[in-house]
């Protein structure tokens, strides 16, 4: 534990395994806990779980928020009682550093090139290649930098497609790179779709700051026109959604029309090709390390 009797906040952990993830978290938030997050207690890697099922690790390390002014010795106390333990589990606090954790970000985002031309470019750098097709981009609070390989594989074929006067609807929009970068690529209308207010939120900024707010249009998903059909569907999100989302889909993309499926585990791909392929044909998938991009054209 750190000595640092300045530091504004503390983190209690426990080890889950006389009691479940799911004890310990409601245990911690009835202690007082400012937020609670669950982390692999060992080294083992979860990917994308199944729909409906909960990612967790065969040693699930639970970790409780607390301010810095918290007697921790209540809190244990407190922990011990909502447990029904006689014996509370082994824990270990820690100090917590405060920091400005988006400036410590900003600080190792660098300008990226997906494929020729395209390029993403944090707004306090100028761009390495001023002519080329350069996106404009701060981390905000939502998802999608570009850094993710699932977001690298939809940005290089943005870079490839041509795009100019097709329309595109981007699903699951996230901080809405991949919307701006279809605009500034040339669609005519992009409509870029989320669930998520503050990815609204965010995609409404940079779509501004990149100038195409014009040809964006920000909603969700039941706000879409019911009628809307586009040359370009797009997803960047999970497995188990995307096979949920076949209906959906199938309706909003044209005859002939390109459907852009990423955010997929390679071991999740033959699954979600299965799940579309009554109503679009593949090529052959790209991929970068585990994750895959699947390109149907609409039968």
């Amino acid at each position: 534990m750190s000595n640092d009797a300045t530091a504004p906040w503390l983190q209690l952990s426990l080890e889950a395994l006389d009691h479940t993830p799911e004890q310990l978290e409601d245990a911690l938030l009835q202690a007082g806990a400012l937020a609670v997050t669950l982390a692999d207690a060992g080294d083992q890697p979860v990917l994308e779980p199944a729909p409906g099922e909960t990612p967790l690790w065969a040693h699930t390390c639970v970790t409780g928020l607390f301010d810095a002014h918290t007697d921790i010795e209540v809190v244990k106390r407190q922990l011990q009682s909502a447990l029904h333990a006689p014996i509370l589990p082994e824990c270990r606090l820690n100090r917590l550093e405060e920091r400005n954790w988006v400036r410590a970000w900003m600080d190792d985002f660098h300008a990226m090139r997906f494929g020729q031309r395209l390029w993403i470019c944090p707004t306090t750098q100028e761009p390495p290649d001023p002519s080329a097709v350069n996106i404009r981009l701060d981390p905000g609070l939502a998802f999608g930098t570009g850094a993710h390989p699932t977001t690298a594989l939809c940005l290089e074929w943005l870079d490839g497609a041509d795009l100019v006067d097709r329309t595109l609807l981007d699903y699951g929009c996230g901080s809405g790179i991949l919307a701006i970068a279809a605009a500034k690529l040339g669609a005519q209308r992009v409509w870029a779709v989320d669930i998520d207010p503050q990815a609204l939120l965010a995609s409404d900024d940079n779509a501004d700051e990149n100038g195409v707010e014009d040809r964006i249009e920000l909603t969700t998903p039941v706000a879409l026109p019911s009628g809307l059909c586009v040359d370009v569907l797009l997803a960047n999100i999970l497995a188990g959604v995307l096979v949920q989302l076949v209906p959906e889909f199938a309706r909003r993309v044209k005859p002939s029309g390109r459907l852009i499926l990423s955010g997929i585990l390679e071991e999740h791909a033959a699954a979600v090709e299965a799940a579309f392929n009554r109503d679009f044909a593949f090529k052959p998938a790209r991929c970068r390390e585990d994750w895959v991009l699947l390109e149907g054209i609409k039968r």
